[in-house]
């Protein structure tokens, strides 16, 4: 294949490229195909030549809790607290004061309004429409494993005898 400016066409460094291989191995979950590549490289397989690809991609909110003022208040004032505990730190290591107590304290106070004012802030401009706190993932419906056609044939070899062993256990805690 060539590029309009003439020459074979390059993939541009740090532009996304589609995966290239051919299939050894699928899997529903990241897990499983993880255990795979590792099975490979426990077994000396040039790893370098092998890929996992996340097929069917899902963005998965999930939801953590309502969101309330008290809720609101509260989480911005702990997390300025611990950000103004750090510029308190710094400032009583640049002080020329004896006591350390006076520049944490200042920071203490400093990082616990600007947490809430800027929580409040966020909250207030939702205006309703965003009521509770949530995590966002990306998920594939199954992830495949992609060999260099050079080196797929003694993957799947390898992959056939981890198919022979027991399933993954989940670790217990």
């Amino acid at each position: 294949m060539t590029n309009p400016f003439g020459g074979p066409s390059r993939a541009m460094p740090g532009l996304p490229t589609p995966p290239t291989g051919w299939p050894v191995g699928s899997y529903a979950t990241y897990a499983e195909a993880q255990r795979a590549v590792d099975f490979l490289a426990d077994n000396q397989f040039t790893v370098q030549d092998v890929t996992i690809v996340g097929v069917d991609l899902m963005l998965v909110e999930r939801v953590l809790t309502r969101l309330t003022w008290r809720k609101v208040i509260t989480s911005g004032a702990a997390s300025g607290a611990w950000f103004g505990l750090l510029i308190g730190v710094v400032l009583s290591l640049v002080s020329n004061q004896n006591s350390v107590v006076g520049p944490l304290l200042v920071g203490l106070m400093t990082g616990v309004l600007f947490g809430v004012v800027f929580s409040v802030a966020q909250y207030a401009s939702t205006r309703g429409r965003r009521d509770f706190a949530s995590a966002s993932q990306l998920v594939a419906r199954q992830y495949d494993v992609l060999c260099k056609p050079t080196t797929a044939e003694a993957a799947r070899d390898l992959l056939a005898k981890l198919a022979m062993q027991p399933p993954l256990q989940p670790r217990r805690r």
